[in-house]
C-alpha cells in the first residue's frame, strides 16, 4: 500500500495564498505592488495569478477584478441576522482616506499633536479614530495632488453593490476582502468613481 505525499487538497476553490493575491488584484494593485506588500517575489505573484485564472476558467488578469468569489471560511458567505434587504441608502461615513508623504511623521502628528486615538499601523498604512469615523493614512509620493476617498459603511456590501450597479454606477472591481483582523472581523470594500473621476467606496465589516 502506497502513501500519498504532499499537501492535502484545500477545501476552497483557491488556496489562502491565491486568495490574498487575487484580493490584491481586485484592489487594483500591480504585481510589483503585491509582491512588495506580501514580501514575496513578482514571479510568485504571477504564479498565483496564473493558477487562479486556470482554476476559475478566466483568460485574463483583468477578469479577476469583476469576479464575485468569496472564500469558503468568510463570514460574508453566511446569512447575517439583523441585516435588512431593504433598498440601499448611503449616508454613514465609515472611513476617510488621506495620502501622506511620510507615514511615521504623519502617525506622530495625528496621534501626538492632534491627539487622535491610534487604532493600528500596518506597513505604510495607519488608522485613527475620529469619533467613530476611521481616518486612513497611506504613504504616497504624490500626497498633495490626491483627493481623499469617502468610504460609505453598508451592512450588506453585495446587496449594495448590486443595487448601485442597477442604478448605473460603474465599479472598478467586485467587492473584495481588504483585511482580516485577529479577532476574525473581515473588512470588505468596493470602489467606484464619481462624475469627476474621484474615488468613493462601499465598506462593510463582518
Amino acid at each position: 500500500m502506497t502513501t500519498r505525499r504532499g499537501r492535502p487538497r484545500h477545501p476552497d476553490v483557491l488556496t489562502p495564498a491565491e486568495w490574498r493575491v487575487v484580493d490584491a488584484v481586485r484592489h487594483g494593485m500591480s504585481n510589483r505592488q503585491i509582491a512588495a506588500r506580501r514580501g514575496i517575489s513578482v514571479d510568485a505573484v504571477k504564479f498565483h495569478v496564473a493558477n487562479a485564472l486556470q482554476k476559475l476558467g478566466l483568460d485574463r488578469r483583468a477578469e479577476l477584478r469583476d469576479w464575485r468569489g468569496i472564500p469558503v471560511g468568510s463570514v460574508l458567505r453566511s446569512p447575517r441576522e439583523g441585516v435588512s434587504a431593504m433598498a440601499v441608502q448611503l449616508g454613514v461615513i465609515g472611513q476617510i482616506s488621506r495620502p501622506v508623504r511620510d507615514i511615521q511623521v504623519a502617525v506622530r502628528w495625528y496621534g501626538e499633536v492632534l491627539g487622535l486615538p491610534h487604532l493600528y499601523t500596518f506597513g505604510d498604512l495607519a488608522f485613527f479614530d475620529c469619533g467613530g469615523t476611521r481616518l486612513f493614512l497611506s504613504a504616497s509620493e504624490e500626497a498633495a495632488g490626491e483627493p481623499s476617498v469617502l468610504y460609505f459603511r453598508v451592512d450588506d456590501i453585495n446587496a449594495a453593490y448590486d443595487e448601485l450597479l442597477a442604478r448605473g454606477v460603474t465599479f472598478e472591481a467586485a467587492p473584495h476582502l481588504i483585511h482580516k483582523h485577529d479577532d476574525g472581523v473581515e473588512e470588505w470594500m468596493a470602489f467606484f468613481p464619481d462624475p469627476d473621476g474621484h474615488l468613493l467606496a462601499l465598506m462593510s465589516q463582518v
